[in-house]
């Protein structure tokens, strides 16, 4: 399977791990997996411009960014500070920072970006996500112009929830790669 776009992998909290999708799908396709330097405390203006930096030397027109959790957040704010037309974003499983089951010790991420996003965007979340409730995601994805996938029972999407190579996933970034 080929890809037409130039493909970023976006972790939250804690760098996806080797049995997350993000992993696998960054191997198993030579995505790029854009580094952030810290995993564990992160403040926003720093992962912003770490996307940023990324970025620069890609035709824009051309870009997926694929986010997980506080990355959808950081693609929020990276949109805003950068508004750059890129060709589209998956955002999966989209943490809400102001939500008290959100984890202590981000800088910068509350409130949540509620800007229209400059380009195409599908959030995937889930009906039991222990970090966002099926409403706030659904409006975190009208104020994105995003369209939204509410997966049932599909916890946090990622290995814990029984998410490693996520096929269906790749069907959802196929159609932003279209």
């Amino acid at each position: 399977m080929k890809f037409k776009s130039k493909i970023f992998i976006l972790p939250g909290l804690g760098n996806s791990g080797d049995g997350h999708w993000q992993t696998i799908w960054e191997k198993q396709f030579g995505f790029t997996r854009i580094q952030q330097r810290d995993w564990e405390t992160p403040d926003m203006d720093e992962w912003v411009d770490t996307v940023q930096s990324a970025l620069t030397t890609h035709d824009p027109s051309s870009v997926v960014l694929v986010g997980h959790s506080l990355a959808c957040c950081t693609i929020g704010y990276w949109a805003k500070k950068y508004p750059a037309k890129i060709k589209g974003a998956l955002l999966v499983a989209p943490s809400d920072t102001e939500s008290a089951t959100y984890p202590k010790g981000t800088t910068g991420f509350a409130p949540m970006p509620l800007s229209k996003l400059p380009f195409r965007s599908l959030v995937i979340s889930s009906t039991d996500d222990m970090y966002v409730t099926t409403e706030r995601a659904n409006y975190f994805a009208n104020a994105w112009g995003s369209k939204l996938i509410l997966l049932p029972q599909a916890g946090h999407i990622n290995i814990v929830a029984g998410f490693g190579k996520w096929p269906g996933g790749l069907d959802f970034l196929r159609e932003l790669d279209s």
